[in-house]
């Protein structure tokens, strides 16, 4: 401590009782002899040495430059060293019997003995401690602190600056204060009042307020932080401002309104100097929207909309060609138009924007909705034919950019394709799809304008030639070339017959015509010279005659066509009967009607057939505007491909689950797939083995998708499309399994007793008999015998194909690795369930120890050797090493993934299950996260490997069975065989709770209709509670880019009648369901099949006429 300067007569200053500033030992003795009560020399102090002191006290360089100031050097190294001061005193004054040296000498002698142990005991103490100035008596009482209560900490940063660390406390506390004190305590209850300690709800309100001044605080970059600390985020204040001890301590901040300037003049300045930049338009325009919802008028708020309305016209004025400030624009006048002013600025934009396709999709009508589609593919098949012009025609391989255009084209037609199914115009979805790929896959190999090649279609189409799927199709180019030769071998019999004639002959042929027609003109004279009268009869009958074929099938379903107008069905069963009417005409009526050659116009047609038949009849006008042709065989595979999924066949996985048309197909889901169908019922069958599950499936709720009789003729319809696609992509193993399988599903539904043989046996045959070099046709067909149960002649076919596998060309032996792993993974499954167990084993070793080694195959006899498996083992590293090269840049393919699925299997049979999850870890390594989230070969390698681990889900820990499973998650969030993974790990190793909270986390993190399905059977196979599940639904539906998901709003509506029993819940949500989904025509007729009983027949007669009226041409 420092020595107290002497006062001007030379007197030493006498201490206090809280003293500020050390005190000489001399003036101790001076107050000994003073009273009791008066002992504390704060009386006496004069006040001026106070400041004296202060401006004389050594700083803290000084001190550790001079340690022979111990009194000065102990006061530095920390403020609280005074309190023991005060101790002493009092036990001095007790002691009469010392003389006044002797206590100043013993005094002395004790602040040595501090100086020495100051530091050990200062810097270094023993146990941490915290001083609570305010404390909360219940945490001293319940040992902790409520869990509750959340802490209002304060930052201490008393080590820094110049000031002691009992001023920085003073400092601190007052600052902290005087900001207090601004705060509104009237908007805070008693508690808040007294305690500002924790947080509470009424601080955030507090701070939500606009008068509210906040401090904004930069991290300072004078301060170094320590190495030790590197781990830890810093707690850095801000350039803390100097302030003198003479004046007030006050901290200004800005208050909303000052923000709301500030930021206004910044994006004022950043406009008028950067008047193209669109980020900045567009920031300032949602700058807007935070304004607006500071605001609790609503006159205010649409001063706030106007403002941003006229912000972001300005933008769109000074950047016409920006999509975005467009579309930003037209969303900010849907908060302000109508719905007819909105209409009519769409209708403007698209019009001047016609080569731009993002603008194509906002409004719903169908014939409106047609016309966006119609513009949108238009424009980006523009767009394509641009930029194939700008390369060379002839140039192998395209360019990526127009592929990718290409892809983007085929997704359109593609949903068009499915808003028509949806909306009821199934004929014409159908239509579609059969005029596309006529005209891109089956065109003539003719140099034709794309005017020319449209005349060329419309020929072909208004002909009496079969289409894709029908029978007797046989392609465009080859129908063409078949007209031709028709028409030349007319030519030349009308010549030849011409030839023989020998001379003029047309007077004969006229004069016997002439008289043939004169007599028939005046036998109709006659008959009309004397029942005038009776033909016009007859002609009013046959007017007549079409309203009363409307009228005999109106009163077939119970509605009175002879009641007044203002008379209207008062009996809910005539809805009911239209109802299931309308269903099966939806599932009779999907093929477009041919009525080639018979009528030349539409009016003709109408006065021969009703008005159902004429609108399944699909006419040139109603294609033309969507055709466009494709040159990459990327995408013209892609239109097949989808073309086989979106009519219900099932097919091997081609794209990841992240591409646009999964996602988009998820999204738009009217009713459950098959392959949803099954992952949900493994769901189920899952959870339905614990005791407690009692629920229902969720597969249960909506029924079958379709029924027999339409399931068969469109299985005949798709093997006839893909038998003739096969033509133009032969050796195509996809498209070959997708003809077997709907081979096999056509012939089991037509034939109502069992046969022996696998019902794909002829097909297949014929198919094998026609290229018998077909390796991949082979295998699946030996897949379809294994499925079916014929295991033996699987085998043959498998062991045939094998073995001839060294006589082929080089690319075709490339493709042996998928034709190991399916006989491997077909001896596999045979083996499950089994007692041949042993064998099966044996035999799936046996073949992929031949593919390893890469020896010549031979037909299993016996168990491998030792010497076998060896060899194969190190075949296979030769062969991964290869493949890890390939990976590496970005090169994956199906064979190249069944040979590690085939390496991986080997491992797991030969070794155990670390070898195979260290191999199939290895290889994913060697693809960066991005390549391996777009490939669907790794994800078909990932599926594989998460199936490895539920097979040995019992010899593995939870950590080891869950990272796998997280990784997939956050690579391929719309696959539905990783959730169905992920109840089947976790139903047995964690509480409901912990798997609901998953399922709700990816639920934010990727919202999709897989990740809400899979949640809501997980309730319903529990028997959870109505509130639970009622949640889940409603929070997928609140979302926007699921409100619009028809199959959400289906379960929703058949949970409340099946399960829940609340008919009037499931009214509320079928009328939300229509105004969110208004398309889809399954959902209007759910409310006359599942409603009848909740709905009226004025009701449902109104949603009668609002859905014809939407839904019209």
């Amino acid at each position: 401590m420092s020595n107290t300067p002497a006062n001007g007569d030379g007197e030493q200053n006498t201490t206090a009782l809280f003293p500020l500033f050390p005190t000489p030992a001399t003036s101790i003795s001076a107050i000994s002899s003073a009273p009791q009560w008066l002992r504390n020399a704060s009386f006496t102090t004069d006040l001026s040495v106070i400041d004296a002191a202060a401006s004389t006290a050594p700083s803290l360089s000084d001190v550790e430059a001079s340690e022979e100031d111990e009194e000065g050097d102990a006061y530095r190294k920390n403020s609280e060293a005074n309190q023991p001061r005060v101790y002493d005193l009092v036990e001095e004054e007790e002691e009469g019997s010392e003389s006044d040296d002797d206590r100043v000498k013993k005094k002395r002698d004790k602040k040595k003995k501090r100086k020495r142990d100051s530091d050990e005991y200062y810097t270094k103490p023993a146990k941490d401690y915290y001083l609570d100035t305010r404390p909360d008596p219940d945490n001293l009482a319940y040992g902790s602190i409520y869990r509750m209560n959340v802490p209002r900490y304060k930052l201490d940063n008393s080590q820094r600056g110049s000031e002691s660390g009992s001023m920085k406390l003073y400092l601190r506390n007052r600052r902290g204060s005087m900001l207090e004190a601004e705060i509104d305590v009237n908007s805070l209850d008693g508690k808040a009042k007294s305690d500002n300690r924790y947080w509470y709800a009424k601080n955030a309100a507090m701070e939500r307020s606009k008068n509210f001044r906040r401090i904004r605080l930069s991290a300072s970059s004078r301060e170094a932080v320590d190495s030790s600390f590197d781990r830890f985020i810093p707690l850095e204040e801000g350039e803390a401002v100097e302030e003198s001890e003479e004046e007030d301590v006050s901290v200004m901040g800005t208050s909303w309104e000052d923000e709301v300037l500030n930021k206004t003049r910044e994006f004022n300045r950043q406009t008028r100097e950067r008047p193209h930049d669109e980020k900045a338009w567009l920031a300032f325009a949602d700058f807007q929207d935070k304004v607006s919802s500071m605001q609790s008028q609503k006159g205010v708020r649409l001063q706030t909309l106007e403002k941003k309305i006229s912000i972001l016209e300005k933008a769109f004025e000074l950047n016409p060609d920006s999509e975005e400030l467009l579309l930003a624009l037209l969303k900010a006048y849907r908060s302000r138009d109508s719905a007819d002013l909105l209409i009519s600025r769409w209708e403007k934009a698209l019009l001047q924007n016609s080569s731009s396709y993002k603008l194509e999709f906002s409004r719903f009508k169908v014939s409106e909705v047609r016309k966006m589609y119609s513009y949108a593919i238009q424009a980006l098949f523009s767009a394509c034919s641009k930029r194939h012009r700008q390369m060379d025609a002839t140039s192998e391989p395209l360019d990526s950019t127009l592929i990718q255009q290409e892809l983007v084209l085929v997704d359109m037609l593609v949903s068009l394709c499915r808003f028509e199914w949806q909306a009821g115009y199934r004929e014409l979805a159908t239509a579609l799809f059969q005029a596309e790929m006529e005209y891109s896959i089956f065109s003539p190999s003719l140099l034709l304008s794309e005017q020319s090649k449209l005349r060329l279609f419309e020929h072909f189409w208004s002909s009496n030639g079969a289409r894709v799927g029908e029978e007797g199709a046989f392609g465009w180019s080859l129908w063409l070339e078949k007209e031709e030769e028709q028409r030349q071998k007319m030519l030349k019999e009308e010549s030849s017959d011409d030839n023989d004639v020998g001379g003029w002959t047309g007077w004969t042929e006229q004069l016997s015509d002439r008289k043939e027609d004169s007599s028939i003109a005046s036998a109709n004279t006659g008959e009309g010279e004397g029942n005038q009268e009776g033909l016009d009869e007859e002609m009013e009958d046959e007017d007549s005659r079409p309203e009363d074929d409307t009228e005999a099938m109106l009163k077939l379903l119970g509605i009175d066509v002879n009641a007044a107008a203002s008379d209207e069905v008062k009996d809910t069963s005539t809805w009911v009967k239209w109802f299931e009417e309308e269903v099966s005409r939806d599932q009779n009526q999907w093929m477009p009607t041919r009525k080639a050659g018979e009528l030349s116009s539409v009016d003709e047609m109408g006065e021969r057939e009703d008005e159902e038949q004429l609108s399944s009849l699909v006419l040139y006008e109603d294609i033309n505007g969507y055709l466009f042709s494709l040159r990459s065989n990327e995408a013209r595979l892609s239109l097949v491909y989808q073309f086989v999924d979106f009519f219900g066949a099932n097919i091997s996985p081609w794209t990841s689950s992240n591409s646009l048309w999964w996602i988009e197909k998820i999204n738009s889901l009217e009713t459950l797939s098959d392959s949803m169908l099954e992952n949900l019922r493994n769901v189920h069958e899952c959870l339905s083995k614990s005791d407690s599950a009692n629920g229902f499936s969720l597969g249960s709720l909506l029924g079958s998708s379709s029924d027999i009789s339409m399931q068969t003729e469109m299985m005949k319809f798709l093997r006839n499309a893909i038998l003739l696609c096969l033509n133009v992509f032969p050796r195509n193993y996809i498209l070959e399994e997708a003809v077997l399988v709907a081979e096999e599903l056509f012939v089991t539904n037509m034939k109502t007793c069992e046969v022996a043989t696998t019902p794909c046996q002829a097909l297949a045959k014929r198919l094998l008999k026609s290229d018998r070099q077909d390796l991949l046709l082979c295998g699946v067909y030996a897949q379809r015998e294994a499925a079916s149960g014929n295991m033996k002649h699987a085998r043959r076919i498998f062991d045939m194909a094998l073995t001839s596998i060294c006589g082929l060309p080089k690319e075709l032996q490339d493709n042996s690795p998928l034709l190991y792993l399916w006989y491997a993974e077909s001896e596999i499954a045979n083996s499950s369930g089994s007692g041949l167990e042993t064998e099966s084993s044996s035999r799936a070793m046996h073949i992929l120890c031949y593919l390893g080694s890469g020896l010549a195959y031979v037909p299993y006899t016996s168990q491998p050797s030792s010497m076998q498996i060896l060899r194969a083992r190190q075949g296979f590293r030769e062969k991964l090493k290869k493949i890890q090269s390939i990976w590496s840049h970005g090169v994956t393919d199906d064979q190249s993934a069944a040979l590690v699925c085939s390496a991986a299997l080997f491992e797991e049979l030969t070794n155990d299950l670390s070898g195979t999850v260290e191999i199939l870890e290895h290889m994913f390594s060697y693809v960066l996260p991005g390549r391996r989230s777009q490939s669907h070969q790794l994800e078909i390698l990932f599926n594989y490997y998460v199936r490895v681990l539920q097979r040995h889900q019992d010899d593995l820990t939870l950590s080891k069975l869950w990272k796998p499973i997280a990784d997939g998650m956050q690579l391929y969030p719309f696959n539905p065989e990783l959730y169905r993974a992920l109840v089947d790990i976790c139903n047995h190793r964690m509480t409901s709770h912990k798997l609901r909270m998953m399922f709700d986390d990816y639920s934010r993190k990727t919202p999709s209709v897989v990740v809400w399905l899979f949640a809501v059977s997980y309730e319903l196979s529990r028997g959870g509670s109505l509130h639970r599940i009622r949640g889940l639904f409603e929070r997928a539906l609140a979302q926007d880019t699921l409100n619009s998901s028809v199959i959400l709003w289906r379960c929703y509506i058949a949970y409340e009648i099946d399960i829940a029993h609340n008919p009037s819940a499931a009214r509320r949500i079928y009328f939300r369901a229509i105004n969110a989904c208004p398309w889809s025509k399954k959902l209007w007729l759910d409310g006359f099949g599942k409603l009848s009983s909740v709905l009226s027949a004025k009701e449902m007669s109104d949603l009668q006429e609002v859905m014809r009226q939407g839904t019209q041409h």
